[in-house]
C-alpha cells in the first residue's frame, strides 16, 4: 500500500477528490483552507490580504496498482493549469489500522 498526499490550489475545489473517485479510491481525508508556498515557483497561498488564495490537501492510502493511474491524472491536471499549483507525493505505508 502507498499513501498519496496532494496539496493544491483551492480553485481545483472538488476536482482532486473526483480523480481519486474516478480511480475507484473510496477512502481519503481532505483539509481545506490551508496555507502554503511552493518550493520551486508560484505565489504564496496564505488566505490573507496580501495573498488571498488558499490551498486544500488530500491524503489517501491506496493499493499499489492504483498509484500510476492516480498520479497520471494528477499530472495531466497540473499540465492543463500549471499556474494554479498542484503537488503530489507518494509515500510508503508500513502499517495501518
Amino acid at each position: 500500500m502507498k499513501a498519496i498526499f496532494v496539496a493544491y490550489n483551492q480553485a481545483y475545489n472538488q476536482e482532486i477528490v473526483e480523480v481519486l473517485e474516478a480511480c475507484g479510491q473510496r477512502g481519503y481525508t481532505v483539509w481545506e483552507e490551508i496555507g502554503g508556498r511552493g518550493g520551486e515557483n508560484g505565489d504564496p497561498h496564505l488566505g490573507n490580504h496580501a495573498w488571498p488564495t488558499q490551498n486544500h490537501a488530500v491524503f489517501s492510502v491506496v493499493d499499489n496498482e492504483k498509484v500510476p493511474e492516480i498520479m497520471d491524472l494528477l499530472r495531466r491536471k497540473d499540465a492543463d493549469y500549471p499556474n494554479l499549483g498542484l503537488r503530489a507525493w507518494v509515500l510508503p505505508v508500513e502499517d495501518a489500522l
